[in-house]
C-alpha cells in the first residue's frame, strides 16, 4: 500500500540509517568541545605540565582568571604534608553552632532572676517589719507615757526605743528583759500598769499580758519552790497562747527585789537559748527598787551639772553641751547599776536597765494636778503647789527633789 513516503527497504545497503548517525555526530562534537575546554583551562603554578620542558606556553590571547593565591617560592627541601583533621559530623537533630560565634550563657539569666527574687524578698521583709511594728501602736504608747509619767523623759524615750527595736520583727533569738530601777515614788509601778493596759488594748487579748506581784503571788509564808512552779506554769501558758496567735506577750513582775532566788533562777532560765522557741518571743519587765540608793546618790551629786528643764522646751546657750553631758552621765549610771545588780544575781547581766531618777518639785506638782483631776477636783495650780509643799525634799544646788516622789500624792488628795 502506497503511503507517499520512501520506505527503509528503498535505501541502499551501504547508506546508514538517519536515526543512528545523528547521535553519533552529537557525541563526536561534545568530545571535541570537552578536549578544547581542557586545553584552555589554566593550570596552577608549579604543576608538572607547566614546568615540564617542552610544554607549550599559555596562549596570551586566552583570558586569565584573577585569584588571591600567592605562588609559593620553590623550596629546596620538600615540605612535610600536613595531616588533615577528620571532619566532625554533627547529628542531624542537634543544633550547629559556629565555633567563634558569641553566645549568651544561661547562667547569666539565672543570676538576673536570682537578684530579682532577692530584691523582692528584701522589700517584702521591710514592709513586714513596718506592719509588725504598727500592730503595737508604739507611737500611741509613747504619747501615753509622756502624758502620764512626769519627770522621766529619758526613761520613757529609752523604753519606747527598746520596744520599737524588739517589736520590729516577730521572730527573735532571745526575749527582751527590761529592768526599771529607781527609788520609791518615781513611777515604776505606774509605768508597769500603763504598759500592761496598752498591750491588752493592742493585742485584743488580756490573756497575753501577765502581771505578777511579788507580795501577792509569792508572800513570805509560801514555799519558794511552789512559787517557782506557779510562775513557770503561768509564763508557759502565756507564751504558748501568744505563739499560736503570732503575737508578742508581756510579763510584768512588780517589786522584783522581793522575789526569792528560785524565781530569779526561773526567770534567768527563760532567757537561755536552749529553751523552746516560743519562749524567745516575749517581753519581760522587772520593776525593782534595787539600786535606788545608788540612783539617789548619783542625782544629788550631779544636780549642780544639770540645769532644770524650761517649761517651754527651749534650750539655753549651752543646751547641746548639757544634753551630751546628760547622756554620758546616764550611761555611767547604767553601768554602775549593772555592776551592782550582777553581784546579787546574773539575771541582770542580760537585762536592759532603765533608771528612773528622782522627781523634782515641778514634777510632784504635776502629779498632784493629775490626781486632783482624776478625783473630780479642779486642778488649780496654787492648790497643787500648796499640797506639794507639805512633802519632804532634798535641796541641792538650788533644786528640790522629793524624798518619796509621788508616793504620798494619792493619800494626800484623798484627804481633801
Amino acid at each position: 500500500m502506497d503511503s507517499g513516503q520512501p520506505s527503509l527497504e528503498a535505501a541502499g545497503p551501504g547508506v546508514p540509517r538517519p536515526s543512528v548517525i545523528a547521535p553519533l555526530r552529537a557525541v563526536v562534537r561534545l568530545r571535541r568541545r570537552v578536549c578544547l575546554l581542557r586545553k584552555r583551562r589554566p593550570q596552577p603554578p608549579g604543576s608538572g605540565s607547566a614546568s615540564a620542558p617542552g610544554a607549550p606556553h599559555a596562549d596570551p590571547d586566552q583570558p586569565r582568571f584573577f585569584t588571591f593565591d600567592v605562588p609559593e617560592p620553590p623550596s629546596r627541601t620538600p615540605r612535610k604534608r600536613r595531616r588533615r583533621s577528620r571532619v566532625v559530623l554533627y547529628p542531624e537533630t542537634s543544633r550547629k553552632y559556629r565555633p567563634h560565634a558569641e553566645r549568651r550563657s544561661r547562667a547569666q539569666r539565672c543570676l538576673l532572676l536570682l537578684v530579682a527574687i532577692v530584691g523582692f524578698q528584701v522589700l517584702n521583709a521591710i514592709e513586714n517589719l513596718d506592719d509588725n511594728a504598727q500592730r503595737y501602736d508604739l507611737d500611741g504608747l509613747e504619747k501615753a507615757l509622756q502624758r502620764a509619767v512626769f519627770g522621766q523623759p529619758a526613761a520613757v524615750g529609752r523604753i519606747v526605743a527598746l520596744l520599737r527595736d524588739y517589736l520590729a520583727t516577730h521572730v527573735h533569738s532571745r526575749p527582751l528583759l527590761l529592768a526599771l530601777h529607781g527609788p520609791s515614788g518615781v513611777g515604776k509601778s505606774h509605768v508597769g500598769r500603763l504598759l500592761a493596759r496598752h498591750f491588752r488594748a493592742v493585742l485584743e487579748d488580756g490573756a497575753l499580758v501577765l502581771q505578777y506581784h511579788a507580795r501577792h503571788h509569792c508572800p513570805k509564808g509560801r514555799a519558794a519552790q511552789d512559787c517557782r512552779e506557779e510562775l513557770a506554769r503561768l509564763v508557759a501558758g502565756v507564751v504558748e497562747r501568744a505563739e499560736a496567735e503570732e503575737k508578742t506577750p508581756l510579763v510584768v513582775l512588780d517589786e522584783a527585789e522581793l522575789l526569792p532566788l528560785a524565781l530569779l533562777d526561773e526567770l534567768h532560765g527563760f532567757l537561755q537559748p536552749q529553751r523552746a522557741h516560743h519562749f524567745h518571743n516575749a517581753i519581760y519587765v522587772l520593776l525593782s527598787s534595787a539600786g535606788g540608793a545608788e540612783i539617789t546618790r548619783f542625782v544629788l551629786q550631779n544636780a549642780s551639772r544639770a540645769l532644770p528643764p524650761r517649761p517651754d522646751g527651749a534650750r539655753g546657750a549651752h543646751g547641746d553641751w548639757d544634753a551630751v553631758a546628760a547622756v554620758r552621765a546616764e550611761e555611767e549610771l547604767r553601768a554602775g547599776l549593772r555592776a551592782l545588780l550582777v553581784r546579787e544575781h546574773p539575771l541582770w547581766q542580760a537585762a536592759a536597765i532603765v533608771p528612773l531618777l528622782l522627781l523634782d518639785k515641778r514634777a510632784v506638782v504635776n502629779c498632784f494636778r493629775d490626781e486632783m483631776a482624776g478625783e473630780g477636783f479642779f486642778p488649780e495650780q496654787a492648790r497643787a503647789e500648796l499640797l506639794a509643799a507639805q512633802l519632804k525634799y532634798y535641796r541641792v544646788a538650788g533644786r528640790e527633789f522629793a524624798v518619796t516622789g509621788c508616793k504620798q500624792v494619792v493619800a494626800t488628795v484623798n484627804l481633801l
